[in-house]
């Protein structure tokens, strides 16, 4: 799906409010200062295709369209406040005043009060407006850094392996500016080496030697570098390489062992936010049983500190840990159909035909049909391979069930009704909905998971049994019908159909594509890139194959080093929670049901314990049972989700958790 762009209109809107603040901005910057400089660098390497000037004359119109917007709200909100709410605010500081100066005080605190709410707003509004667009270009350049850091081992495999076969520098850097599909943010540091040489007649090693300059990544930089040392003296570029494969490849190992690192300080960090809101629900607690009842802060710390504890410990992991990069899909090339459609609905090749001539119309209408026929012959293929789509169906049954629920009085509709029945009420606004919704949609997508790992699981051995095939004079073809034959399991029956479907006349690169689109995993696709790209140049390719074998293992390697490293962080994010369960567990029994037997027993008479005004009398058993219910369901929700992305980075991967934790404290609360 394509982004729209601005509209001409709001376009010169735009810029007819940048240069009305022109004029602000020479007032208040100095072109050769150090914020300028830093953030111009920053517009580069963040691809915004704006010039300083210009950009901060926008932000600073946009900040003070911001504040003036947020004083007029805020100045309305203190004209409400001193109307209606705070008719006689104190004295600053509560200072003394004689007489003379203590009627004009009187006087002018209202107003004061006014212009200071206006001028707060204001200046916040000014400060997120103009802090938010200079902050974005930093944000944006070191978003770029860290996906070409990730890429970058992959791609200098890909250079290699197109230098073993037979491109010159040139052609290397042409076909790397073209691998935008799989490599991302690299190819598109490349693709500025290409443009400038085509539209603005400059010699490619000049072009080299400003892309190392501009790019957000050092590695990549330094990469550049060596490159033109090597392309300047005339080096051997195939030797430079495979050392810089080599390195590339021990640097993402010591990169995911200082990620792993951090993410051990974090499960430590974890394990002692996520019991800060029980100390403070235990605090509130014994302040209540003083008769100092503090509702508003139970609630708060219930359903507000602790879902922002959890929030912010996952904005805080997101950042260090790294993302799958690419959606995993290979690009046709422009005059090329392919039959794999990246759309749910799609019909794959007559896609590209329909339209054209009746014939492909029917064509298309008989595809259309065949494949409704399809899924609803086997409903669960379709949704192993596309999980989300369970939504459709368990979303509107759960909105259903929710309102039998809600009509027939079975699910409480306010909150003493919610007090009254904690559990019950629970489970019909919460727990009903999250096993309709998550169950159907976690087994699918597990199921997805598990089939798509089963082709990554076993890519290494079967590269290295393709590169020995391929040494002994076979063509790449003949070397997957080998490998077919002499193996098992989900790869070598994909590679029967691939060579199956050459020999009725697709090309082998449209059958390396569609084998990858089908399964549309990251690391797979640049695998693919890899070989497709070198055996259009020779059949012959054993080093490209080596050099594929080699990166695949890498991978595996970093993959299992990650799995053994984060599941000491899961048991630790899960043996918390489990502690948290617990000890609610043991405040419920233990503590809040000995004090409603001490109540029923003093009858709530007099001075006594546990009557109305002494020790134990503010305390509401019931209501403190749902807090209690609702904190460790909460905890346990957030808690799954942190557990599955430090797992699998990835929040899909989460929900198994999300549906078993909450699940013990379901359990354990009916229990007790």
């Amino acid at each position: 799906m394509s982004v729209r762009s601005p509209s001409p209109a709001s376009t010169s809107a735009i810029d007819a409010l940048a240069d009305a603040f022109f004029p602000l901005y020479r007032r208040l910057f100095d072109d050769d200062s150090d914020f300028v400089g830093d953030l111009e660098r920053k517009l580069t390497e963040a691809r915004i295709p704006q010039t300083v000037e210009l950009y901060l004359s926008k932000a600073l119109a946009l900040g003070v369209l911001a504040g003036l917007v947020l004083w007029a709200l805020g100045t309305a909100l203190g004209l409400f406040l001193v109307t209606f709410v705070v008719t006689d605010p104190p004295i600053l500081l509560g200072l003394p005043l004689p007489e003379p100066y203590l009627s004009t005080t009187n006087a002018l605190k209202l107003p004061f009060f006014v212009l200071l709410s206006g001028i707060v707003f204001g200046a916040v509004g000014f400060g997120g407006g103009f802090g938010g667009m200079v902050a974005k270009p930093y944000l944006d350049a070191d978003a770029r850094k860290r996906e070409i850091n990730v890429l970058l081992s992959d791609s200098v495999s890909f250079m290699y392996a197109l230098s073993v076969g037979g491109l010159n520098q040139l052609e290397i850097i042409e076909a790397m500016a073209r691998a935008d599909d799989t490599y991302g943010e690299v190819a598109r540091e490349f693709q500025s080496i290409v443009l400038e040489t085509e539209y603005f007649d400059t010699d490619y090693r000049t072009a080299i030697r400003s892309q190392a300059m501009q790019t957000p990544s050092e590695e990549l930089s330094q990469f550049l570098t060596d490159m033109l040392s090597i392309i300047n003296s005339g080096g051997d570029m195939e030797g430079f390489l495979e050392d810089q494969k080599e390195k590339q490849m021990r640097t993402s190992k010591q990169e995911q062992e200082t990620v792993l690192e951090t993410l051990e300080l974090f499960g430590e960090m974890y394990m002692t936010l996520s019991l800060f809101p029980l100390l403070l629900i235990i605090i509130l607690v014994i302040m209540s049983m003083l008769g100092e009842a503090q509702d508003r802060l139970l609630y708060g710390t219930v359903y507000g500190l602790i879902p922002l504890v959890g929030v912010g410990f996952l904005v805080l992991v997101s950042t260090v840990v790294a993302d799958e990069v690419g959606d995993g899909y290979l690009r046709a090339d422009d005059d090329e159909a392919t039959d794999e459609s990246n759309g749910v609905f799609g019909l794959g090749l007559i896609d590209a035909y329909a339209g054209r001539y009746p014939i492909f119309d029917r064509i298309e209408a008989r595809e259309g049909t065949h494949v409704t026929l399809g899924i609803l012959r086997r409903p669960d293929h379709f949704f192993r391979d596309h999980p989300l789509a369970t939504l459709a169906i368990s979303l509107p049954a759960a909105l259903v069930l929710l309102g039998f629920a809600v009509v027939s009085g079975v699910a409480p509709t306010n909150l003493q009704a919610m007090i009254d029945a904690p559990i019950r009420g629970t489970f019909f606004w919460l727990y009903l909905p999250l096993y309709l919704i998550l169950v159907p949609l976690t087994v699918f997508y597990e199921w997805n998971v598990r089939s798509r790992r089963s082709i990554t699981n076993g890519l290494s051995d079967n590269l290295r049994k393709l590169s020995s095939a391929n040494d002994t004079g076979m063509t790449l073809l003949e070397s997957l019908k080998v490998v077919a034959d002499t193996s098992s399991g989900r790869l070598a029956n994909e590679f029967r159909i691939m060579y199956a479907k050459v020999n009725y006349g697709t090309s082998l690169r449209t059958a390396l594509r569609d084998f990858n689109n089908r399964y549309h995993v990251p690391r797979l696709a640049r695998t693919v890139k890899l070989i497709s790209k070198a055996q259009e140049a020779s059949s012959q390719i054993t080093q490209v194959l080596s050099t594929a074998a080699q990166a695949s293992e890498n991978q595996d390697d970093i993959e299992r080093e990650r799995k053994s490293q984060t599941r000491m962080q899961m048991v630790i994010i899960l043996m918390t929670y489990v502690t948290l369960l617990g000890v609610m567990a043991l405040l419920k029994v233990e503590f809040l049901d000995t004090m409603a037997a001490l109540v029923d027993t003093t009858g709530g008479g007099g001075d006594t314990p546990g009557a109305g005004g002494g020790f134990g009398g503010g305390l509401d058993i019931d209501e403190l049972t749902m807090l209690f219910f609702h904190a460790v369901t909460i905890q346990g929700i957030i808690s799954g989700v942190i557990a599955g992305y430090i797992r699998e980075v990835s929040i899909m991967a989460s929900l198994k958790f999300v549906v078993v934790l909450p699940t013990l404290a379901l359990v354990v609360f009916m229990l007790i």
